[in-house]
């Protein structure tokens, strides 16, 4: 098997870092280098420091779980429609009621965001749980590794998406479930989740049109 090329390589760290740290986890260069089978450790500190220096991360120097994602500018709030639940376990009829309206910060309009309430735990490896909030990049297509919202044969379901030659897998992050491994003409992305939110003895507020 040859090499992966650098870039790539890159572009799994990052979102193996950025995936630890909004759940929580802020990974050591080690747990890195474990990871993805680095050779030396000094190969996961060299991507690191890239990502650093491209400014996609930032660093506490002196700190082995130093590493953290940069602070952002503010952007302002728009109000993103939460529409009806997702299923994250066995498929199930997908639903489009209008719930209420999430916040969320967005550089546009968010004309191309929504939000779906989460149903089941085969995503909880990925810290999605039950009834989480996920906020979704309205999108067609994805990248292999990408955290999806897929309609298969009109049911609707989140998963990690990954794609073999013209093979299309929705792989849960929970032992318990099996992948869902469709024909590829039985799949329509709706969209990329990009956050995840949790609410703790509140939920988000209605907001009138």
């Amino acid at each position: 098997m040859g090499k992966t090329p650098p870039g790539q390589s890159r572009e799994k760290v990052y979102r193996f870092v950025r995936e630890r740290l909004l759940r929580g986890l802020p990974p050591t260069v080690r747990e890195v280098q474990e990871t993805f089978g680095f050779r030396a450790v000094q190969t996961a500190r060299e991507h690191l420091e890239a990502l650093v220096a491209e400014g996609r991360l930032s660093k506490r120097p002196g700190q082995s779980r130093g590493y953290l994602l940069p602070d952002k500018p503010s952007t302002p709030t728009v109000f993103v429609p939460l529409l009806g639940r997702v299923q994250a376990g066995n498929l199930t009829t997908a639903i489009e009621n209008l719930e209420g309206y999430v916040p969320v910060e967005s550089g546009d309009s968010g004309e191309d965001l929504f939000a779906l309430r989460v149903r089941g735990d085969s995503m909880s490896g990925a810290g999605i749980l039950h009834n989480d909030l996920v906020v979704v990049h309205r999108q067609a297509s994805a990248n292999s590794g990408d955290i999806v919202v897929a309609l298969v044969d009109d049911e609707a379901t989140v998963k990690r998406l990954h794609i073999r030659k013209n093979r299309v897998e929705l792989r849960p992050e929970n032992p318990v479930y099996d992948p869902i491994v469709p024909p590829p003409d039985a799949v329509n992305l709706l969209g990329r989740v990009i956050e995840v939110r949790r609410y703790i003895g509140t939920s988000p507020r209605k907001r009138s049109t």
